[in-house]
Parts: structure tokens; sequence; C-alpha cells
């Protein structure tokens, strides 16, 4: 169990990057979902116990990471992939995941290959593990930056935006193995990719501006959206009057536009079911101005 109790972080500036985060995790895979700049970052960091907050508290599998005691306690149990993780271009993956093991105090050797031997082919690189870091694709970093995070055999793993400017195959991929992890360890994945939380958590918070605008389940947030997802069909004229422009589909006979809002009656609009990403849409837009409806910005 993870616990955040008003939790805030501000940087020098006065800049407001978490105002009063609360929250609590549990088992299985969480979901950290809002736009670059949210906190998400800031927060993953100070889970960590890389980053010391301005106030509040946060506990960690009953370990208080405002103390240094906690601190230590909490890494002893922590794997994390942070958004930019350092390799060593000229050693091997068995290389590097041998060095980051002995570095978390994995220190019998035949223990360490062992671990080696078995991360290496959980994230499917067994072919390429003789290999130097510096021939690997994004994907593939990215799936080793994974596996160090997994020697020691952690309790909790932090993975910040894990698949960002990766193509498809590897997005997949790595949903994947963090999907099978969770059954092993709390997984807490922070992303500003919709598509990565409706495939992999089961619950999830949506952070902008540093506050918690939504804590719960995918069908929760979905709820929310319900009712104000719609498709407009029209010769090509792009709807407006307050309407949000989702997505636009050509067809023979017009083009097609999915819209959030509430559609005039001459549009002949067609209620639809709201997806994950239409419902974070809406949301992040009734937080801009909580006390009415309002336009969602059109990218």
């Amino acid at each position: 169990m993870i616990e955040i109790n008003n939790l805030t972080k501000t940087y020098s500036g006065n800049v407001h990057a978490l105002r009063g985060v609360t929250m609590t995790i549990g088992s299985g895979m969480f979901g950290l979902v809002g736009p670059n700049g949210a906190g998400k970052t800031s927060l993953m960091r100070i889970l960590a116990g890389l980053l010391r907050p301005s106030s509040g508290s946060v506990n960690v599998f009953g370990h208080d990471m405002t103390t240094s005691q906690g601190k230590q306690a909490t890494k002893a149990l922590l794997g994390y992939l942070p958004q930019e993780l350092g390799l060593y271009p000229n050693l091997t993956a068995r290389e590097f995941l041998d060095y980051i093991a002995i570095l978390k105090g994995v220190t019998d050797s035949s223990t360490r290959k062992r671990q080696v031997e078995e991360l290496v082919e959980m994230v499917r690189l067994s072919d390429a593990a003789n290999r130097r870091l510096k021939t690997y694709s994004g994907g593939m970093k990215r799936r080793i930056g994974i596996a160090q995070a997994l020697l020691g055999t952690p309790k909790l793993l932090i993975v910040d935006e894990p698949t960002v400017g990766l193509d498809p195959e590897e997005r997949v991929r790595i949903r994947n193995l963090l999907s099978d992890m969770a059954s092993r360890c709390t997984v807490i994945l922070s992303t500003h990719i919709i598509e990565d939380i409706s495939h992999s958590c089961n619950d999830l918070a949506i952070i902008n501006k540093g506050g918690v605008l939504f804590r719960g389940n995918p069908s929760d947030l979905i709820t929310r959206a319900r009712g104000k997802v719609w498709t407009i069909l029209t010769s090509g004229e792009r709807p407006n009057n307050g309407l949000a422009v989702v997505s636009t589909l050509q067809l023979h006979n017009g083009v097609q536009y999915r819209v959030l809002g509430t559609p005039d009656a001459h549009y002949n609009a067609t209620p639809v079911e709201p997806s994950l990403e239409d419902s974070y849409i809406w949301t992040m837009s009734q937080s801009q101005l909580p006390h009415q409806e309002m336009p969602i910005p059109v990218p």
C-alpha cells in the first residue's frame, strides 16, 4: 500500500509542481496520466526517494519517505525506470545488467548471473544480449531499462513515460511486459498516452497542473463523458458552437466528425459510447472551468 497525503512540491521561482496531492495506491498496475508538465515526474521522483517534497507525507509499504531511514528501506524494494535512462553505450546488455545488479547489492555471482539471464529472456533480448548497447534501437534500450529496474526482485516498479517515441509494435511489447509484472509487484505507470492506460491499467489517476482531477477505474472515467460524445456527418464544414472535434474521418458521402459537447439540433448528431480518450479529454476540459461547461480547445 502506498499512501500519499497532501503532498506539495514547489521549485524555485514559485513553480508549483504538486498541489496537495492525496491518494492511495494498492497492488497491481496503476496508471498516472496527464499532459507534459502536469507534475507526474515530480511525483514519481518523490516516490522513488530522489526528490524531497515541500510538504505532506508519503508512506510506501509502511516506510515514511520523509525520513532517511524510510527512503533507504523503500529503495531496497524499488525498481525505477526514469524517463531518460543513462546507459553505458560500450557495454553489452549482459555487462550492463551485471554492473547494475552489483550496484543494487546482488553480490553473489551465481545469483547475479541467474537474474541477468532470466531478465534478458523476459524482455526478449537473449539473442542480442552480447551486443553493445550503442547498437540497440530505442525500443530495445527501453526494454533493457525495464530489465535493470527488475533486478533484485522489487516490490514496487515505477516507470516514467516508457513508450514515448516507440513504434506501435514496441509499445505493445512494453505494455504486455509491464502487465505481466503487475502480477508480481505493484507497478506505477506514468504516461500522457491514453492508449497505454486503456490497455494496461484497472486503476488510475489524472493529474494536471499539480492536482488530481480524477481517481478511480477506467469505467468510472468513461461514465463521466457518457452523453457528451457524438458523431456528426457534414459535407465538409467543421462543427462549431462550442464543440470539440476529437477525430475526423473522410467518407464517400461527406466528413464524419467525432465531437464532445452538446450539439445543436440541426446537426442531427448521433450519440456514441465514449472511449477512455474521450473521457480523458472531457475531464481535462472541465477542470479548466469547473463551474460551467465550456468548449474544449481544438488541437
